[in-house]
């Protein structure tokens, strides 16, 4: 009898690794956000928040600037975090990135485009046109890019019928289409500009409006992949396994990337290019706490957004009262985790 209770009540350690990873995002999510709004021009300060909560301008800078551009930050980082899990499930590889589909070339063609198309038209850009184009005209620009760039490359790969040419196709039209982006830019050198800050990242334009459409679509994109997470499963035994199981692959696989170009281009249109937190995200859940794709998918979503809101907070912090690209934050991050990653485990 007792070893019976002794049985039920002894916990499976994934399950508990799964439970203490969720409590120390949730941890994290809160400290960020409380970070966040603690980070302004004189950088992180606990002692310039109080007196800002006690002064007459709290409700502009807390409740109109920090709170919106912080909140964005995560749901940002949320939906970069899910699509890197998407796309690391369907290629069924650990180091697929969300831009793999010519999402992100294509919302830099678009960036170009309108910045060069505004210069090469006569206009001469003021500041004032330039953070008019900024806020609002590049963010429809890059969602309309980044959403064409993956049309484009499931018409090149006919479909999404074999992985590997949907992956082919999607290096192919990234290529061609960041060539066509730098040809622009020599014709029209004033557009470099536009194209540097969208390659660079930054949550700085983030609105509570940004803000109500990031939520939404964060919900209905983490629905809908939860809603495929078998699938994602199955694909991993295989294609040939899957298959077997009755499942439509094709159909299915081209709902994953309709879901992956929506998550991507929601981000991309919102803050820019930021890179390795889609990349970065699912790998970290995995290593200290992996399962199948329903629970994976949730907590690299909720890893991404742990990631982006504190190299928010960093790229604010570091050398204020300027404030550094989120973009190169992520990035130097990023890329200082796989590479003591790679030291330490070699090419295995």
């Amino acid at each position: 009898m007792n070893t019976l209770v002794m049985a039920s009540t002894r916990q499976d350690p994934a399950q508990a690794r799964r439970q203490r990873l969720a409590l120390g995002l949730a941890a994290l999510t809160l400290l960020g956000l409380l970070a966040g709004l603690m980070t302004g021009q004189l950088g992180f300060s606990p002692r310039d928040f109080w007196q800002q909560l006690q002064g007459d301008q709290a409700l502009l800078i807390l409740g109109q600037i920090r709170a919106p551009r912080t909140l964005g930050a995560a749901l940002t980082g949320g939906l970069l975090g899910l699509a890197g899990a998407l796309a690391q499930g369907l290629f069924r590889n650990p180091l697929a990135d969300p831009y793999l589909l010519g999402s992100a070339a294509g919302a830099g063609l678009a960036v170009v485009l309108v910045m060069a198309g505004a210069t090469l038209g006569g206009l001469q850009l003021s500041l004032a046109t330039l953070a008019w184009i900024e806020r609002v005209g590049l963010v429809g620009a890059a969602f309309v890019g980044a959403i064409a760039g993956v049309m484009l490359t499931l018409s090149l790969a006919a479909g999404a019928l074999h992985t590997l040419r949907l992956l082919l196709a999607g290096v192919v039209v990234s290529v061609m289409l960041g060539a066509l982006s730098d040809l622009i830019t020599v014709a029209s050198p004033d557009a470099l500009r536009g194209k540097q800050a969208f390659m660079l990242g930054s949550t700085s334009f983030i609105g509570w409006d940004a803000v109500l459409l990031l939520a939404l679509g964060a919900a209905a994109m983490l629905w809908g992949a939860r809603k495929r997470a078998r699938v994602l499963d199955a694909l991993t035994l295989g294609e040939d396994s899957a298959a077997s199981l009755g499942l439509d692959l094709s159909r299915l696989r081209l709902q994953l990337v309709v879901l992956l170009a929506g998550c991507t281009a929601l981000a991309v249109s919102q803050v820019g290019l930021v890179g390795f937190v889609g990349l970065v995200a699912p790998h970290l859940v995995r290593r200290h706490a992996g399962g199948v794709h329903a629970w994976l998918l949730l907590a690299s979503s909720a890893m991404g957004a742990v990631l982006l809101l504190w190299a928010d907070v960093l790229s604010r912090a570091l050398i204020a009262p300027q404030e550094l690209p989120v973009g190169v934050v992520t990035s130097v991050l990023g890329g200082g985790y796989l590479f003591v990653l790679l030291r330490r485990k070699g090419l295995q």
